[in-house]
């Protein structure tokens, strides 16, 4: 098919026309069951009625002013936030590399005022935190720098879930915050050992580093806690939060602590769209629906059980690597290159994706049925046996 679009995807063969829960239907009538949730954005499913209702209730009112202007909905939202994540501050954006990009200039001006002339942020091997040109620089993918050199300046990469190989960089003056995933998600669905975080957080405070969790895709109930962090009990410095936050409405978030909060001021940061009451509204209603319907509770439950099945079902086959998983957050990954399991699942009505050539990444809505977790678990495990056999 032609297009006037930019070749910037790799798009599948199919439209889709309307969605309702953790299904959609394409253009021709065809329903697929949707075990990626638009990579870990519709949480709440498809046409969610309250959400669906206050996006129309609030665009009947008022869509955008400026942040020239105070704007209600935006502070109400705010303030669940940081209730909810007990952190101090927030800046509204309109995506995850936004969040990640204000990030990294409260990092970079937080070094500068103490006098540091190159501040550093320590990142991951096998890391993603976006596509702009600060994100993708500290995105530790190879693959994401090639054609787009020189990277920007002032990452220190070491290797995921190896708190040695942060201390070994103590005594580097540079170094003024670690930017982490507490699940690398984009990599593979990677978990740390229990207690990484809790170290990271030790490390931070005795280095007067700042601890920047990247929550775009753990965060807003994905792993089973509103967030990632909270199963160690620790808080960050900086948070940042987009996807699930708006369950398909753009919106992203960068949340501050303690002296993270007092960084930036009028005229360092800023952007148009971001948090504008269109954006805000959705956010506030997918708050309310979270809370209303105890989905994040759940989601632990129900993630540990989707883990299970999967481990039964396919756990004893040689060609299978590992599979792991937190909340519904789960990959399976295998001995040898799958990319084209994407195909022959859209082929069968699922919708999965594969990260890394070899792991089959799982995101499913949270709304999805016992009787869809059942379809899935069994389609996905015969395409994968299928597959296997060749």
């Amino acid at each position: 098919m032609s297009s006037n679009i930019m070749n910037t995807y790799a798009r599948l063969p199919v439209t889709f026309e309307k969605g309702s829960g953790a299904t959609l239907q394409d253009t021709n009538g065809k329903t697929y069951l949707d075990a990626l949730s638009g990579i870990a954005v519709c949480s709440l499913g498809h046409a969610h009625p309250a959400i669906t209702d206050a996006i129309c209730q609030q665009s009947k009112k008022l869509i955008h002013t400026s942040n020239l202007y105070h704007i209600d909905k935006q502070q109400q939202l705010a303030d669940r936030l940081i209730d909810l994540a007990k952190m101090e501050r927030i800046f509204f954006c309109n995506s995850g590399a936004e969040a990640n990009e204000t990030a990294l200039k409260i990092a970079k001006k937080y070094g500068h005022q103490q006098h540091i002339s190159h501040p550093t942020v320590i990142v991951m091997e096998n890391s993603f935190h976006g596509r702009t040109m600060a994100t993708l620089s500290a995105t530790g993918n190879p693959k994401v720098h090639e054609g787009f050199t020189p990277l920007v300046e002032g990452f220190l990469r070491v290797p995921f879930d190896d708190i040695k190989a942060i201390q070994a960089h103590s005594s580097n003056p540079n170094v003024v915050a670690i930017l982490v995933e507490p699940i690398q998600g984009e990599g593979g669905i990677h978990i740390p050992q229990k207690g990484y975080l809790k170290a990271l957080r030790k490390l931070c405070t005795q280095n007067n580093w700042l601890l920047m969790l990247d929550e775009i895709q753990t965060g807003m109930g994905r792993t089973g806690e509103w967030f990632a962090f909270q199963h160690e009990a620790i808080i960050p410095d900086v948070l940042t939060l987009a996807k699930a936050l708006g369950n398909g409405m753009p919106i992203g978030a960068c949340l501050t602590k303690g002296v993270a909060s007092n960084v930036l001021t009028p005229g360092n940061h800023a952007t148009t769209f971001g948090g504008n009451p269109l954006a805000c509204a959705a956010g506030l209603a997918v708050i309310n629906v979270l809370e209303a319907n105890q989905h994040i509770p759940s989601i632990a439950t129900k993630g540990r059980q989707l883990l299970e099945q999967f481990k039964t079902a396919l756990t004893d086959h040689p060609h299978i690597i590992d599979i792991r998983g937190k909340g519904y957050m789960i990959g399976i990954q295998l001995d040898r290159p799958c990319t084209e399991l994407v195909a022959i699942a859209l082929e069968q009505g699922l919708l999965i994706n594969v990260t890394r050539n070899d792991t089959i990444r799982l995101l499913p809505t949270f709304v999805m049925s016992s009787k869809q977790t059942e379809e899935l678990v069994s389609t996905l495990t015969q395409i994968i046996k299928t597959f296997l056999k060749k």
